[in-house]
């Protein structure tokens, strides 16, 4: 079994080896690029000096979240619940999409927060 152990351990470096080189090769191939884009840059400035037209954003629903009591000595789901939402401390506020996922989560640990909005 010993000598088994040896043919291992031979083998080993040689996979090891083979994969520097190839290593390589891909940090030769993305220096020549870089170089490409390099004088492509100033090109892209001279396009980008057009005015932007502005857009009117939709506003989008939001909930206020504020923890108000300790998550700890909770259900670990509750807990994890609480971190998904964001909040770390008590009377840490967060502001969330207001989604029915979201809706969810307040749902499940309403107990612990106080919900604005």
């Amino acid at each position: 079994m010993a000598e088994e152990k040896k043919v291992v351990k031979k083998a080993a470096p040689k996979k090891v080896a083979a994969k520097k080189p190839a290593a390589k090769k891909a940090v030769a191939a993305k220096k020549a690029p870089a170089k490409a884009v390099a004088t492509k840059k100033p090109a892209a400035k001279t396009a980008a000096k057009k005015p932007a037209a502005k857009k009117a954003a939709p506003k989008k629903n939001t909930v206020s979240v504020t923890l108000v009591k300790s998550f700890h000595g909770r259900l670990p789901t509750h807990r994890a619940t609480i971190t998904g939402l964001g909040l770390k401390r008590i009377n840490h506020t967060v502001v969330l999409q207001d989604t029915p996922e979201v809706r969810g989560m307040i749902n499940k640990v309403s107990y612990l927060l106080k919900v604005e909005g």
